[in-house]
């Protein structure tokens, strides 16, 4: 392939389908130029979306790409990640949740692009990054940085991978959906710390990457001195204000981070869809031309493959596709919208940069005119104040933070803070096993259990003078390491013992009793623990289990954090004040625990069944047999009465479970989405478990005979576990008389746009779903949100029965909000619909 210098464009021969994929294919050009990507000759408007594909199954794979279809985007991002396809070197897995080339087809299938970041560097909240940890032990190794040994694996691995993608045939250039591919992930944000050694690194990347020939672009996110013959884009809540380090390549933006990830002992974070809406219509509008939604699925960490540390099992993101697979609505709507509208100006965004004015404070224009061809975007940037402008002799109405898209230059087809997309209120139905079970009872019919010896129970135990750091000792094969010693106390003793530990958790046992538990948090991993403890003459036994929570996965030298029980180690006399340092004394280490040596999480061995269960016991295994929850709704296990451990389906783990975790009790106020976003801003559940609910893929259960195994570290109480079936409880939906009509009915023509009035509509999202009742219904001047509607100064007295008729008993209902449908009920002042419905 041709690699252009500056100001020339890049152009590449490669072999696409028509359209974005179609069964024929045909050889033509991808490029990029300083506007957009060229894709057969073409320049491109782009809508990406981030699906990850281990964090959902290969059973839920189509569905989620359909919907991401249906939802107006045109390409697919996933990472690669490394330490799951070579978890030891040379030894790889492509199989069930890693089937990389099988969710690169089924993109391909669905008609769909693949952006494919390799990395192999990955951060993701994912455990170390992405790395696998035998890279740490390699002599000599420096990792992401100008170092023979880790360039060398790394250059491995990222040419195995592109030689998988060749073989089968899956890049643009051999007629397959791959379109992109990024080398490195974020360095340009943590770069300045490797010191000179980053620049050259960063080139050699470049050039690797580029040598080996794939025939698409490669790009470096946040990487403001990327080479020329890479793209170097942007990440972040907002990208409008980047431009790209080169007048010949395009305004990417990799990461639109659709909401935020949720932290053991966080509040749920959230980011409302009016303000990602006016991020994404704000980037297009000053000249971007591809855009991705980081994440536009977020899924589930099963297993121990969660980051951080202190990663929560669910990855939800406040992603437009929940955890499960179903729509968040109104973000999925809304932004469909916005996709829609976007893609009526392409012509026009595609022909020719835009022009950018002022039309007063804090508003701003930009036009693309070219010809006979315009379209406009008009943007009221303030955080507080609506605004009314002129533009092109007519009069518009902008709301604070918001976008209005005109692709004609006249008439808008949509505002982004105005949302006629339906609400759905999720719900969770607690479900029984069996038809004679009551839904209050526990999961399983019957429990037996296997107590997890309490210290050293294996024979690869080993002896070290002085405490050792845990990740270099276990190379992350567990969470768990054990540290043992004892202690010959004449008469009796009572003393605090004092640990310190650099994380995440541990608990301490003394002669085989739990006497104490510390843990850190997602700000300060370390630990540190006073516990009272009481000695018998003789000989004593000190048994601290440390454990993490997910390895470091970002920043600079993160691959270097350290985990587990450094010192001191010390027993504080509470009586004489006298202090005894047992950090240098001789101490036996237990990587993991004899349960997981023997297999216990696939249900195997002899287990114990007797009518009395223990029930909060620390160090507990629990096992029970299960039918699958009736119906095909998505299905999650409520922990609640259990404490922290881990749980296995069917041998398959879904995942750490923590749910007396719980957030601050603030920190959560009321959202609004004007104003700029941060992680912090809009969160939800302050004083509540944070994570109480964990998904069990559907394709994992058989219709009945499952097993569940638990690991319970600190006690709990399994038969308060129950399962629970995603449900929608409410339909609600706030549509006002200055809406804009439903893009689909939008028109250029002004007198044909003049006839389109706003509409209300209502979904039941489930098939076989009807709309059952009507909760709330007022025309007028309704207030309020969804579940908690209230009418206002004035109200038709016909909204309800109208809204009766038009909806219930159907799967769907469109009403338009006006004083046609409804009447008057105030004259001369501004009206609304409120709605709530239920669906059954």
């Amino acid at each position: 392939m041709a690699v252009a210098m500056r100001g020339v464009e890049f152009k590449l021969v490669v072999l696409l389908v028509v359209g974005v994929l179609a069964t024929a294919s045909y050889c033509t050009t991808v490029s990029y130029d300083h506007r957009a990507l060229v894709i057969d000759g073409k320049r491109r408007v782009l809508v990406s979306g981030s699906i990850h594909y281990p964090r959902s199954t290969p059973e839920m794979w189509p569905d989620l790409i359909q919907k991401s279809k249906d939802g107006g985007l045109d390409v697919i991002e996933t990472y690669v990640f490394w330490n799951l396809h070579e978890p030891v070197r040379g030894q790889y897995n492509f199989e069930g949740r890693n089937d990389l080339v099988g969710f690169v087809k089924a993109v391909a299938e669905a008609g769909l692009y693949v952006h494919l970041r390799i990395g192999p560097y990955v951060c993701a909240e994912w455990n170390y990054g992405g790395f696998p940890l035998w890279l740490h032990f390699i002599p000599g190794i420096k990792l992401r940085t100008d170092n023979e040994p880790y360039k060398a694996e790394m250059q491995r691995f990222t040419a195995k991978i592109v030689e998988m993608m060749k073989n089968e045939k899956l890049y643009a250039s051999q007629g397959g959906p791959i379109i992109l591919s990024q080398i490195e992930n974020e360095y340009g944000n943590i770069d300045k710390a490797y010191g000179p050694a980053a620049k050259t690194y960063i080139n050699w990347a470049a050039n690797m990457a580029v040598s080996l020939d794939t025939g698409v672009p490669w790009v470096m996110c946040q990487q403001a001195d990327a080479p020329s013959s890479v793209i170097n884009t942007c990440n972040g809540f907002y990208c409008d204000q980047f431009s790209p380090n080169s007048n010949s390549t395009p305004k990417i933006w990799t990461e639109n981070w659709s909401g935020w990830f949720l932290s053991f002992g966080g509040a749920v974070p959230q980011r409302p869809v009016e303000d990602l809406a006016f991020a994404v219509a704000r980037f297009y509008q000053r000249g971007g031309t591809f855009q991705n939604y980081y994440m536009y699925h977020g899924g589930t960490n099963f297993g121990r493959s969660s980051g951080g540390p202190f990663i929560a099992t669910s990855y939800d993101y406040d992603a437009p596709l929940d955890e499960y697979g179903l729509l968040r609505q109104p973000k999925w709507g809304h932004l469909k919208d916005v996709h829609k509208a976007i893609k009526l100006c392409e012509p026009a965004m595609v022909a020719t940069d835009p022009t950018i004015s002022s039309l007063g404070q804090n508003i701003e224009a930009a036009v693309y005119k070219t010809g006979s061809v315009c379209s406009a975007f008009l943007a009221n940037v303030d955080t507080k104040s609506d605004a009314t402008v002129t533009f092109n002799g007519n009069s518009y109405r902008l709301p604070a933070w918001s976008v209005s898209i005109l692709p004609d230059c006249k008439n808008v087809v949509i505002n982004t803070a105005k949302i006629n997309t339906a609400t759905m209120v999720p719900s969770f139905t607690r479900q029984s096993i069996s038809a004679d079970v009551e839904p209050t009872e526990a999961v399983g019919s019957g429990w037996s259990w296997i107590n997890e010896p309490v210290g050293i129970s294996k024979g690869d135990a080993f002896t070290r003078v002085g405490l050792l750091e845990q990740i270099n000792t276990t190379a992350d094969k567990s969470d768990y390491l054990w540290y043992s010693t004892s202690i010959d106390v004449k008469g009796g003793y009572k003393a605090d013992l004092h640990v310190q530990s650099l994380g995440h958790a541990l608990h301490a046992f003394v002669n085989g009793k739990l006497a104490g538990s510390g843990t850190g948090n997602s700000g300060n991993a370390k630990v540190s623990v006073e516990i009272p403890v009481e000695f018998a003459s003789g000989k004593n036994t000190i048994d601290l289990l440390s454990l993490t929570v997910g390895l470091q996965n970002y920043g600079a030298f993160f691959d270097l954090v350290g985990a587990g029980i450094t010192g001191p180690v010390q027993l504080k006399g509470s009586a004489n004040g006298t202090t005894i340092d047992l950090s240098s004394k001789q101490w036996t280490y237990q990587i993991g625990l004899k349960g997981e040596d023997e297999d216990l999480p696939s249900g195997s061995s002899q287990w114990i069944s007797q009518p009395t269960l223990p029930k909060n016991q620390p160090l507990t295994w629990y096992k029970t047999q299960f039918d699958a929850p009736g119906g095909s709704n998505p299905v999650a296990l409520d922990f609640t009465g259990m404490g922290k451990g881990e749980a296995w389906v069917n041998g398959q783990s879904i995942g750490r479970y923590w749910p007396t975790n719980v957030a601050p009790k603030t920190g959560c106020t009321d959202c609004n989405y004007r104003g700029a976003y941060s992680a912090d801003k809009c969160r939800k559940n302050c004083g509540m478990p944070s994570q109480k609910l964990y998904h069990v893929p559907r394709s994992w259960m058989k219709s009945s005979g499952n097993t569940l195994v638990l690991f319970e570290e600190v006690g709990g109480d399994p038969t308060q576990l129950s399962f629970a079936t995603r449900q929608v409880e409410s339909l609600c939906s706030h549509v006002s008389e200055s809406h804009p009509s439903p893009v689909d009915m939008w028109s250029s023509d002004s007198k044909a746009g003049s006839k389109s009035r706003p509409r209300l509509s209502l979904e039941c999202p489930f098939p076989n779903q009807v709309i059952s009742s009507i909760k709330f219904a007022s025309y007028g001047r309704p207030s309020g949100t969804c579940g908690s509607f209230s009418h206002g100064s004035c109200r038709s007295s016909r909204a309800l029965s109208i809204v009766q008729k038009a909806c219930v008993g159907s799967k769907s209902c469109s009403i338009e909000v006006s004083t046609n449908t409804f009447g008057d009920p105030c004259k001369g002042l501004a009206k609304s619909l409120a709605v709530e419905a239920s669906c059954k």
